[in-house]
């Protein structure tokens, strides 16, 4: 691990003086960690920098290795929020990933909550993921996916992750996007055992860029992202004997901040209207009959079959390369 020279004692002065940020919904200023308060290094060696005095971290990928960090505390519950800036220029084959996740520790049981960042060819934008595993049950894929507003590149954004015992909720620039409910048909298919927290970047040429299509061109490498405001917001668990840290209030603030107000749901509705391109409830490829936890939202359907009939209106699709995962494989708003 590196620590990088702030180059600007100006820089210095205002990271120091970020000590919190106000979330919406939590109505209340959250700490902001350094890196070596809430994190460890995963894999990358020299690929992994912090940067303003630890409160940044920048993760690259070259043609050696990617890289990633982890949180030091297993997590039953929380909101987990980092900015992100994203690698520019051609991107193809490289996956950003900030996701929650317990494969280390169960292994063919697994819970996972994900933002992944696609890349693409030069000329087109960054494509955003979100997906959410419960109980091993990686045979559905729950995968949404979304253009943005804005180029991910130019600037950091927030991006959070709200997970409750009833709920989970994606937000980016505490814009809520997604909303999964806890359904007593998914049995323990939602995500109910402690997960840490991870941010990767790595090569995922075999099937992030048009099923694998484009791959990742190591002559515009290295492909940096970088990370700040770093939130670790729960229930912090011990990872031998899986009890309570320090879940006093906390599991109740949670819970209470879950509640999306009218304006939000209004930004979300907009959102989800302006840059959905897929959801799975309604791919009928996949699925003849959709999962069992699915909400059926008339107007996205309609939406969803007019943008790709043949994957949301029950046409006939050529036969074509679906991705895998491979992270295991690799140690408007104000016009919304």
């Amino acid at each position: 691990m590196k620590l990088a020279s702030t180059g600007s004692s100006l820089l210095l002065v205002l990271a120091l003086a970020l000590v919190s940020v106000f979330v919406s919904g939590f109505g209340k200023r959250i700490p902001i960690l350094s890196f070596d308060e809430g994190y460890n290094q995963l894999f990358g060696d020299d690929n992994l920098v912090l940067h303003r005095d630890g409160k940044a971290v920048h993760l690259s990928l070259n043609e050696r290795t990617g890289s990633g960090f982890v949180s030091q505390d297993l997590y039953l519950h929380g909101y987990f929020s980092a900015s992100i800036k994203l690698p520019a220029d051609y991107t193809a084959g490289v996956v950003v990933a900030f996701y929650m996740s317990n494969g280390d520790i169960f292994k063919k049981n697994h819970d996972e909550i994900d933002f992944e960042f696609l890349g693409n060819i030069r000329g087109k934008d960054w494509r955003i993921q979100t997906n959410i595993y419960g109980n091993g049950s990686t045979s559905v894929g729950r995968e949404e996916r979304y253009n943005l507003w804005f180029d991910p590149a130019d600037d950091f954004h927030q991006y959070s992750i709200l997970w409750t015992d009833s709920q989970i909720i994606f937000y980016i620039d505490n814009i809520p996007i997604r909303e999964f409910k806890r359904t007593a048909a998914m049995g323990g298919d939602f995500p109910s055992k402690p997960m840490s927290l991870y941010a990767t970047i790595w090569d995922g040429s075999d099937w992030a860029t048009n099923g694998g299509k484009y791959r990742v061109n190591y002559k515009y490498a290295p492909y940096v992202a970088e990370f700040s405001d770093l939130i670790l917001h729960g229930c912090a668990v011990d990872p031998i004997e899986f009890l309570s840290k320090k879940c006093d209030t906390t599991s109740q603030s949670l819970e209470l901040s879950a509640t999306i107000t009218p304006s939000q749901r209004s930004k979300m509705d907009s959102f989800r209207r302006k840059h959905m391109t897929y959801a799975y409830c309604y791919d009928q490829t996949r699925y003849k009959v959709p999962p069992m936890e699915c909400v059926i939202n008339p107007k996205e359907a309609e939406r969803l079959k007019k943008f790709d009939p043949v994957t949301f209106g029950g046409g006939r699709r050529h036969h074509g390369k679906r991705h895998h995962r491979g992270r295991a494989s690799q140690s408007e708003a104000d016009t919304i």
